[in-house]
Formats: C-alpha cells, structure tokens, sequence
C-alpha cells in the first residue's frame, strides 16, 4: 500500500471517528437535554467569542444565510481536525487520539458554558468523545493491519496476498459499517433534539384571541403600484431573521414563563395562557437589524398581536433609579432597553405572540417574543423572551454592549431604492424609481431624489400605515 493510500485511509477513518463522536452525543443528548449536543453549542460558542467586526462582516456579506456559512465552516474545520487526527494516529500515536480529545475538552466546554446549561450537559460530549477514541484505534489497527500484510516479502507473495485480502476486508468492513451506522443514528438523534417538529404541531394548532384593541386599516394608498417595490406588509416566510441562535428554541408554550424582577416594588410571573387571556392590541411596526446595510434587505413590516409590556411593568411597579430594561432569551441572549420607551404611553412596544394573523413563527421567537417600534432589534427585539431584569445601565450590559456597542440604539431615519435594481438597464422614457422608507416612532414626511448630481426633486409618498411603520415612494425619472 503506497503512503498515499494510507494517508486516505487512515484521514477516512479521523472523520468516521468523529461522525461517531456526533452521532454518540446527539444520541445522549435526547436524554440529557436537547440542546446539549456539541456542534450547535460550538458553533454558539464561536458566535459569542468573535470580534463584533467579524459578526457584522458576516452578515453584510451573507445576510440570512450567516448560519448557514457558519454551519458549514464549522463542519469543514471538524473534517479537516478528524482527518488530520486519523493521519496522526497512524502515523505518530497517540497523537490522534490526542487531539480529538482536545477538540472534545474545547467541545465540552462550549456545551457546559450555555447560558441555560448545568454539569449533566457535559455527559453527552464526554462519552460521544470517549467512543469516537475507541473507533479511532480500532479502525486504525485494522488499518495497520492491512498496511503490515502489503509490506509482506515477495517469497510469501501467495499467502501475503490472502492475507492482503483479509486484513483489507476487515478495515473496510469496520469502516463503512461504524460510518453508516452513526449517521442513521446521529440525524434520527439530531432530528429529535431539534423538536421543531413537535412544537410546531402544538404552534399550529392553536388558535390567538381576537384583540381588544385591533390595529387600523390599511390605507387604500398605502401600497403604489410600481413593479418590484417592495410589499407594504413583509410575509412571516420572507421577514429577514438575525439572532444568535444556531439551534432554534423549541419552547413547551404550556411551560414558558415570563418573569419580571430586579428593580421593582413587585416581581412578576406569568404563563402562556395568562398572557393570552390579557387585553391583547394589534399593531403594525417594521423591525430592523443594525447590520442592514445601505439598501440592504435586513428589514420588515408586519402586524403584531401582543400585551403592551409597559402594563406588566407598571404593574410590577419599577423604582426610582431604574432605567434600563434587560431582556432575556431562553438560550441567554440579552438586550437592554431604555425603561421610558417601554413605558411610553404613545409606543406600541409589546410582548408579541402573533404575527400577521399566525401564532410567531418559531424562528421569529415562538410562543412570545418582544417588539419595540423606534429601537434596532439588538437592544429591543429579544426572541423567545423569559425573563426582564428592571436595572440601571450604569449596573448592567447586554449581549452586544458586552461587544462595544452602543447601549440604546434609537433607530435612524433611513430608505431604500428598490427599483430600478443595481446595475439594471433600463429602457430610454420614464422610469419609476421607487422604495421604501422609514424612521420608526419619528415618521416620515418626505422623501427626495437625486440623479447624477443634479436638484433634489420631491417623490411621491404612499399614505402612511402610521409613524411606526415604513412608507413606500416612487419618482417618475425621465430616462432620456
């Protein structure tokens, strides 16, 4: 067997390793917690410790799709260290099994550091570990095997070659056998761990009280009729998601609970259907990420169904001092926002459990989650939300502070050309140049354009759903 044959066999039999580690792990995990499992807590682990720059470089540059890249970046180093494991352990042993157990402590940690984790997490990931070191030897030594039957003496050719045969057999029947064995095992354990499926059923089923307080019509003129400009109501399938979960949260809404603590006369708890059997309002507000860039598309507009939390915080009754607000996820996220803008009479910030009609969709923070018309989503918007933390910003920071970034973040005013598209060529005569544009809580008032340096010239504007929302507008460009 020539030496680049057994570097192919032998990298074959690091990544066969550590699917096994996976598969192992994610099988653990169901009964652990479902959440335990090590890549998903790796990949949150990375999203926590990169330079705020890397995250918005990702996301400027990917969009929606950052976890996407992230997923897969990560599996390509897992390939590559599983590989380069299995080389070293024919090679140089026990200098594969050493790394993959050093790829298993950082692993190990990622998981047991969670925000929601505790000591069992890291049972999974140890003996996922444990096992994956077991099939790393055993696939080695039969590839050792193999190898010592191909170097056999020219004068014992005729048993050498049954030999060759046997050992050859052996090796490959281990390999192909674990390989298999661990995928089937580790997707059927993965898709159990993900629970989306269960909780969506429960999602799908059930059915939101009308509003006490419904939202107003949409004005006839809200929406102009220009192609490509972008629909006055986002759909929940194509309202961009940014958040740091790799692993959406699949919450039991008959378990969730919401607490209300910290600087307050009364702490507060409340259930799902508590929440539900409140005067629930309707609003509309557009949402927005602060990495959008210009033009970009992180950005929507639905109509929300939720309490207004500055109910449940008036009725916890914040004290004097208090002004700042930290919201928590399930999964440890946190967000700090300004108390008087979640008091203000004249601000439908709510606890949201509906969007456009539908229970929340999962990913966007199923059963409630928090919206705040006029701040950027990463000190208002918290997904999945369990917990308020009535404070002081001089006495805590959130997640994006943490990263140096500024602690309230009112919205700025902004717009967005939709038509004509960038580098589009388009035909001599006139030509719509349309958009959307908006300042949350502020409104907008008029919209200009300007072509190549020439005046400003005023747009047309669609009504206004309400200062919360943004407004399209289109000129009619003579293309000469």
């Amino acid at each position: 067997m020539t030496g680049g044959r057994v570097s192919l066999w032998s990298s074959l039999a690091g990544l066969v390793s550590a699917v096994t580690t996976l598969a192992v792990a994610e099988v653990i995990a169901v009964f652990v917690a479902p959440a335990a499992g090590p890549l998903f807590a790796v990949g949150s682990f990375v999203i926590d410790i990169v330079p705020p720059f890397v995250k918005s470089t990702v996301i400027a540059l990917f969009g929606t799709a950052d976890k996407v890249v992230l997923l897969a970046s990560l599996g390509l180093l897992v390939a590559i260290l599983a590989a380069l494991a299995g080389i070293l352990e024919f090679r140089k042993p026990p200098f594969g099994v050493v790394l993959l157990a050093a790829v298993g402590l950082i692993a190990t940690v990622a998981v047991a550091t969670r925000a929601e984790a505790n000591l069992a997490w890291a049972i999974p990931t140890v003996v996922g570990v444990v096992v994956g070191i077991v099939i790393l030897r055993l696939t080695i030594s039969r590839l050792h095997d193999w190898a010592d039957a191909s170097r056999s003496t020219v004068a014992q050719v005729t048993s050498s070659h049954s030999r060759v045969a046997v050992n050859r057999r052996g090796f490959l029947t281990v390999l192909i056998g674990v390989a298999a064995a661990s995928t089937v095992i580790g997707l059927g354990a993965r898709a159990i761990n993900a629970g989306t499926a269960a909780v969506n059923a429960v999602r799908e089923a059930l059915t939101l009280p009308k509003p006490a307080v419904a939202a107003s019509a949409v004005p006839a003129g809200a929406s102009l009729p220009v192609p490509g400009i972008s629909p006055i109501i986002s759909s929940n399938a194509d309202f961009y998601r940014i958040d740091t979960a790799l692993q959406v949260p699949s919450i039991d809404a008959s378990t969730w609970k919401l607490k209300i603590t910290g600087m307050v006369e009364s702490e507060i708890e409340i259930g799902f259907d508590e929440l539900l059997a409140l005067p629930l309002i309707e609003t509309y507000a557009t949402l927005m990420c602060v990495s959008n860039e210009v033009g970009g598309n992180l950005i929507g507009n639905a109509k929300w169904l939720g309490y207004p939390i500055r109910e449940l915080l008036k009725k916890a009754k914040p004290t004097a001092g208090a002004d700042m607000v930290l919201s928590s996820s399930i999964d440890g996220w946190t967000a700090s926002s300004p108390l008087d803008v979640l008091l203000d009479e004249q601000r439908d910030a709510i606890f949201a459990v509906g969007m456009n009609g539908d229970p929340l969709p999962i990913e966007h923070g199923f059963p409630v989650r928090m919206v705040v018309p006029g701040l950027y989503g990463y000190v208002s918007a918290t997904k999945w939300v369990v917990a308020l933390n009535v404070t002081r910003f001089a006495d805590q920071t959130a997640y994006w502070t943490d990263r140096g970034w500024s602690a309230q973040g009112p919205i700025k005013t902004s717009s967005r050309i939709d038509v004509p598209r960038a580098s589009t060529k388009v035909d001599a005569g006139t030509v719509a140049i349309a958009g959307v544009a908006w300042a949350q809580h502020t409104g907008i008032d008029g919209v200009e354009v300007r072509i190549d340096g020439g005046q400003w010239q005023p747009a047309k504007l669609a009504d206004a759903i309400s200062k919360d929302t943004w407004r399209q507008w289109s000129y009619e460009w003579d293309a000469a």
